[in-house]
């Protein structure tokens, strides 16, 4: 029987969220009804309500959660009911172009879920799955290639950042770049991404990691993280600084996590010859930079992208959860706000003013 839910409900774009009450369908084939436990408030939900990426509304987004198997549809064979659970919004078919070169978070296969919400409101009407994943609510059902199980000692606001910041940061490092250990990297905006991107570059056994931020708060929390130089771009003269903490050459691979202009903007100016900029986090849609292609051409230097850390779900969220458990990986501090459903909207205030390392909606 379908279910009468809470959710955060986005209406229009730019305005507050409205936590109402909705009903989710069961899942269906392949599908998995998970009882929310915590979901972080990403930047990537920011920039959607806000209208940065279009789209329709209504919706519910949220899309970095982890929580409770209830319920499981025919076929599924990933995970049980009672299973602790990381929810994901990569959903992958396995058989695919893309899922059989190993990029599970392209898929380009058609769901059941990509044609039908499972939500809907009180008069009926069809209410959007933001983000694939829709974990601004009670319960979500997905389909089970986004969801992985993990251990039950891990705590679910913890858990939650698997979801999406860890995998993004660290797998930007060593899925994407792939950076050799001796390297020399830059990390652009150290928010719950970036800062594990700094993570996943000591991890990558990197020379130098120096990170950049306008944020005390956070370029602190990136020292302890494992930065060996935090700059604010405001103060200081960061090329300068890091011309001279990389031998006069220039960073090996600036890691850009942030959508600012700003920070995509100046990224190139911390390279060295064969270094490479890897975009990590996403700017509105409409947001376009200028590069000096003599530069990129002369010096054998490089542009990338990297979506969701080139992730695969089934592949490096229980890798992850094993560096949490060993404590190289440190979830626990990044979790630095925890709000109720009902004080969403402050949750997401106080994540675009830049306070706190990460957010998160507990229920």
């Amino acid at each position: 029987m379908p279910q009468t839910i809470r959710a955060a409900v986005t209406r229009a774009f730019g305005e507050p969220m409205r936590v109402e009450t909705v009903t989710l369908a069961d899942p269906g084939p392949g599908e998995v009804l998970v009882a929310v436990k915590a979901c972080a408030i990403c930047h990537s939900d920011i920039t959607y309500a806000d209208g940065g990426w279009g789209g329709t509304v209504p919706m519910v987004l949220g899309h970095e959660a982890a929580g409770i198997v209830e319920a499981t549809g025919p076929g599924v064979t990933r995970v049980k009911p009672g299973d602790p659970v990381v929810v994901t919004l990569i959903r992958s078919c396995g058989g695919c172009h893309y899922c059989a070169g190993g990029h599970d978070y392209l898929c380009e296969t058609m769901f059941d879920l990509d044609r039908t919400s499972p939500l809907t409101d009180g008069t009926g009407a069809p209410i959007g799955h933001g983000l694939r994943t829709g974990a601004f609510a009670e319960k979500l059902v997905v389909e089970q290639s986004q969801l992985v199980a993990v251990g039950g000692n891990m705590p679910f606001a913890s858990a939650s950042l698997l979801a999406c910041g860890a995998i993004t940061g660290v797998g930007a490092v060593t899925n994407t770049a792939k950076m050799p250990a001796g390297a020399h990297a830059v990390v652009i905006g150290c928010g719950g991404v970036g800062l594990n991107a700094v993570q996943g570059a000591r991890i990558a056994g990197a020379a130098s990691i120096i990170a950049i931020d306008l944020a005390r708060e956070k370029l602190d929390a990136a020292l302890r993280l494992g930065a060996t130089r935090a700059i604010d771009p405001f103060h200081e003269d960061a090329v300068d600084i890091v011309t001279a903490a990389t031998g006069g050459r220039g960073a090996d691979f600036v890691f850009v996590a942030s959508g600012a202009p700003a920070a995509l903007e100046s990224a190139a100016s911390y390279i060295g010859k064969n270094g490479t900029v890897v975009i990590v986090g996403m700017p509105a849609s409409d947001v376009n930079i200028a590069f000096n292609p003599a530069s990129f051409a002369g010096f054998s230097q490089r542009i990338i992208g990297s979506k969701m850390g080139s992730a695969s779900v089934a592949r490096d969220v229980p890798h992850l959860a094993a560096l949490w458990r060993d404590g190289v990986l440190d979830l626990d501090s990044l979790v630095t706000g925890r709000y109720p459903l009902d004080e969403i909207n402050e949750a997401i205030a106080a994540t675009r003013a830049g306070q706190g390392l990460r957010n998160v909606i507990v229920f």
